[in-house]
């Protein structure tokens, strides 16, 4: 991993950000030889352990238990004595108060009795109560640390759409539940742009893959919402998602009230929002290859198929009134990622809402722009990542921006026509950038969500020392790289 500071930040340098951190959110290591991933004695050793740790909001829950069973003990240890003094020759007055065992040892045996029932009937309750909420196969203890430790993570916000901001969110779940998503509402293709003409709602799509992205369990019921109907009259190319959350944005009375109700649906963690509830068209000029003539281009769609290159995108109406809350959670934010995503109809349409641009430029969060791994036809054909940078400065202007992260593998198999985004030089751009491997073998044109996340949330630490939160254990380190 390569960090390029620019004319911002120190000399270059070439640094590792890969050290363990007291933090929440630590990085991925291997588990020692001594730990069992199938489980046994060790493994059920170190669950009990986990229950113990600081954080939980168990132990002093359990410890009110413990004085509350010791004043019914002492209650019943009054009665037992009345009628032993009032019995002292019966056999089985003797057998209850263990007369055979001198009383130092009356004392161990009654104690560990009771703290041994005590602590099964309360791992057995938990269990009960939690039943519906746990996957099978996953201890209590290890769902409530992930829960605790999840909602001790950072604010993040996200900006963007499409495939990349989908990308982005599934890595980041992983290391909090404190996530907002802000995702562009310029799509005018396929089913959202004929639930937009048909109904007047703003395009869901973007935001129902948000939405399956950060699911807690993208099982079914994710595969459900993200299912497309292939033919049927009216439903052709519509998906089930989009359909569900127009619905609830009907019986809800409003479009982001069903939005959160389609979260609540998939159990996500964070939220989605759009980034303004007003109705806006994407609008690009763009040059023509043969006679440098420029054309205007109306609608997000159509923007890549028209050849040609991309000189300027705006919306209309032009001044779009920010979503509320989405401007809150800017202004509250510890990371803002802008990206990735396709950059002139994915990530400027939410930067061109001036009150979004305005409330990232005034946040406090370390704000990243994350660079594409690959170029789109169409929109930044023989871009890098300097010319990536310069067409958001343009349009929003410098100072947005406090470091750009960038993949500096060049993988092989991308589709015709695409080209990896080559990382800038040093000093070539006005902010740092942060070079490192963040390709998915896979699909090589596009992020690793979880080389992507873990880079952004090291950059963070590297800023503002380690996170408040809990350690993961080191085998479920050895689970994640399993």
């Amino acid at each position: 991993m390569t960090l390029y500071m620019g004319k911002l930040g120190r000399p270059s340098a070439e640094r590792s950000l890969t050290g363990l951190t007291k933090s929440g959110i630590v990085p991925q290591v291997a588990a020692p030889g001594n730990i069992s991933a199938k489980g046994g004695p060790d493994s059920a050793w170190r669950r009990v352990r986990r229950w113990l740790q600081p954080g939980l909001g168990v132990k002093r829950w359990l410890l009110l238990m413990i004085v509350g069973t010791a004043f019914i003990g002492l209650g019943l240890a009054f009665v037992l004595l009345g009628l032993y003094r009032a019995h002292p020759d019966s056999f089985w007055m003797g057998l209850l108060s263990l007369n055979a065992l001198p009383r130092w040892g009356r004392v161990i045996v009654l104690s560990l009795t009771g703290l041994a029932f005590l602590i099964l009937g309360f791992i057995q309750l938990n269990r009960s109560l939690l039943a519906p909420y746990i996957r099978p196969g996953r201890p209590v203890v290890e769902a409530i640390a992930a829960h605790r430790r999840l909602g001790r993570g950072p604010r993040v916000v996200a900006i963007g759409g499409g495939t990349g901001l989908s990308t982005l969110l599934r890595g980041l779940k992983q290391h909090t539940g404190n996530l907002t998503a802000i995702v562009t509402v310029a799509d005018d293709g396929g089913s959202s742009g004929k639930l937009r003409r048909s109904l007047g709602l703003p395009p869901p799509g973007d935001l129902r893959n948000c939405l399956a992205a950060l699911s807690d369990d993208e099982d079914l019921l994710t595969q459900l919402f993200q299912y497309r109907f292939g033919e049927g009259v009216g439903l052709d190319g519509h998906s089930f998602g989009n359909l569900l959350i127009a619905a609830l944005a009907g019986v809800t009375g409003s479009f982001d009230r069903g939005i959160l109700e389609a979260g609540r649906v998939l159990a996500i963690r964070g939220q989605v929002l759009p980034s303004t509830l007003t109705s806006v068209d994407l609008v690009a000029d763009k040059t023509r290859l043969l006679d440098a003539q420029s054309i205007r281009v109306q609608g997000e769609s159509h923007i890549p198929d028209v050849p040609g290159r991309v000189l300027h995108v705006h919306l209309e109406p032009n001044e779009p009134a920010a979503f509320p809350e989405a401007i809150r959670s800017c202004l509250s934010a510890e990371l803002i990622v802008i990206g990735p995503g396709s950059l002139y109809t994915s990530i400027l349409p939410n930067l061109l809402v001036p009150d979004i641009a305005h409330a990232v430029r005034a946040s406090r969060a370390l704000r990243v722009y994350v660079c594409n791994v690959a170029t789109q036809p169409g929109e930044t054909d023989d871009y890098d990542c300097a010319a990536h940078l310069a067409a958001i400065e343009a349009h929003v202007g410098k100072g947005l921006i406090d470091v750009v992260v960038v993949n500096n593998v060049t993988p092989d198999g991308l589709p015709e026509a695409v080209h990896i985004v080559q990382p800038s030089g040093n000093g070539a751009l006005s902010v740092p950038v942060y070079a490192t491997g963040l390709v998915d073998t896979d699909r090589p044109w596009r992020h690793d969500a979880g080389r992507l996340a873990d880079a952004l949330i090291r950059l963070l630490e590297e800023r503002t020392g380690p996170l408040e939160g809990l350690e993961q254990d080191q085998s479920e380190s050895a689970q994640r790289l399993n």
